[in-house]
């Protein structure tokens, strides 16, 4: 690997330049600008841990490909050691960040493209799998960060992507040459996109013949001509522009995991980077598998995320003098218990994964619907426990300026003290962490991140095996079988 380390991955970021804009003006390094640069520390945090003795076996595995030494967020999953190892690693970032670290995405969408490109090219004798294992070994050697861009703007959802009157509202081909294709579009809420290193284009749904044109998977550098990103604004970056240290609530790392809107505008994509070029009938594997992939994640990170928060909450208690009453062991308990039933569901459906016909492995399906469906759920809970458990005081906190005021601080430490001997910042600093993990963009990730609860709940029904559990009922009544009626 070429880049080892966080600081490593940072620099490499600082010469690709791509066309970025935040607020209506252009970003001239995402390293450096407060509204990026805590996203690219998060990031630059899988780096790290693949330097460090206690995380490597975690962090760091071998490819299957050249058996050297890769990043596990490179990798094609080859077994379910692999699929655990993984959920252990999210939950450990989670931890370490508390908040997303972006790579999960370009990370799912390799191991559901590779998968994906085997079957395909079994049934039309194409080469798309080796050209897409030559682009990954050296996203594996050189350790890049691929962002994994699938959701289109999507227009009139009534319609299917032919059928809009903007052609642009899903990524698409619109010229093809000798030596490889056009194309435009955007893909929305990408996460990690401008600190990425390359973008792998997939589509956002299943299609049919008459979408040729929207079937398309390729990789694209972040900096290549025509692309243009405008990153999201998010929950109190008013607060992290005036570099409000305290206020921002996690001053090192970002809200959630740096969202932004790709464009595509004329973007040429050589050959030799087209992986998917009008397939059709194998786009809804490809969104099938991603999904899966991507939904088993949130039970792990978000986990971690909740640790942290958990871990806030019980501290503030002890800081407030309330950590012993029953009632907030009671709802402390129900928060580890929640953050441990999360995790839980990740492990399942990585035990329960399988290898599909390529030799990459699968997580279970419904398994990891049921982990994201409890994701738009429990986080919420948690949260709602945590706010009620730190108070009030949380809605009208004194800013950072007043506390470090001449003329108010002293107040604001004598009247927002707790317990004797703990400073009074530690209480609102922990207030303000509280307050950023509960609000704003952080839950609504949760909810949306990795799909809509309702596309999870279509899953878990198709994969419910009712047949099965009415034969099941039958059997144990002794009702026959062949009495069914459609």
């Amino acid at each position: 690997m070429e880049l080892i380390n966080g600081a490593e991955y940072i620099e490499s970021l600082r010469s690709l330049n791509p066309k970025i804009y935040y607020k209506g003006k252009r970003i001239d390094d995402v390293t450096r600008h407060p509204a990026t640069a805590p996203h690219v520390r998060a990031a630059a945090m899988t780096y790290a841990l693949a330097s460090n003795e206690e995380y490597r076996d975690l962090a760091l595995t071998t490819s299957h490909l050249t058996g050297r030494t890769i990043s596990r967020f490179t990798h094609v999953h080859q077994g379910i050691e692999d699929l655990i190892k993984k959920i252990k690693l999210l939950r450990v970032l989670g931890q370490k960040t508390a908040t997303c670290f972006q790579r999960c995405v370009g990370h799912d969408g390799i191991n559901a493209t590779y998968s994906v490109l085997y079957e395909m090219d079994e049934k039309y004798g194409t080469g798309y799998l080796e050209r897409f294992k030559k682009w990954l070994i050296r996203i594996q050697d050189k350790n890049l960060m691929v962002v994994g861009a699938m959701t289109d703007p999507k227009g009139d959802r009534s319609r299917s992507p032919a059928d809009q009157p903007d052609p642009d509202q899903y990524v698409h081909v619109v010229e093809r040459r000798e030596d490889g294709v056009v194309i435009r579009g955007a893909k929305l809420h990408m996460t990690g996109a401008v600190n990425s290193h390359e973008i792998l284009v997939m589509p956002t749904s299943a299609m049919d013949e008459r979408s040729k044109d929207y079937a398309v998977v390729c990789a694209i550098p972040i900096n290549a001509p025509g692309v243009t990103m405008i990153f999201g604004r998010q929950a109190s970056d008013y607060r992290r522009d005036l570099r409000e240290r305290i206020d921002v609530g996690k001053p090192s790392f970002g809200a959630v995991g740096g969202e932004a809107v790709i464009a595509f505008e004329d973007v040429f994509v050589p050959t030799e980077r087209i992986f998917m070029d009008g397939e059709t009938d194998f786009t809804g594997m490809l969104v099938y598998r991603f999904a899966a992939h991507h939904r088993a994640n949130y039970g792990a990170c978000k986990t971690g995320l909740m640790d942290v928060l958990t871990g806030a909450v019980s501290y503030l208690a002890q800081i407030q003098g309330t950590s012993r009453a029953s009632h907030v062991k009671d709802k402390v308990t129900e928060m580890i218990h929640l953050c441990e039933t999360l995790y839980s569901s990740s492990i399942a459906c990585s035990a329960e994964g399988w290898p599909t016909p390529s030799g990459a492995y699968m997580v279970d399906t419904m398994l990891a619907n049921v982990c994201k469906q409890n994701v738009t759920r429990f986080p919420f809970e948690i949260a709602r426990l945590a706010v009620d458990l730190a108070g009030g005081f949380l809605a009208t906190l004194p800013s950072q300026y007043d506390l470090e005021s001449e003329e108010v601080g002293h107040l604001v430490k004598k009247y927002f003290s707790g317990v004797e001997g703990i400073p009074t910042e530690h209480r609102i600093k922990i207030a303000r962490l509280i307050e950023a993990m509960t609000g704003g963009t952080a839950l609504i990730e949760s909810m949306h991140g990795a799909g809509s609860p309702q596309a999870q709940r279509v899953m878990i029904f198709r994969e419910g095996e009712l047949d099965k559990k009415i034969r099941l009922a039958k059997a144990l009544l002794g009702i026959p079988v062949r009495q069914d009626k459609k």
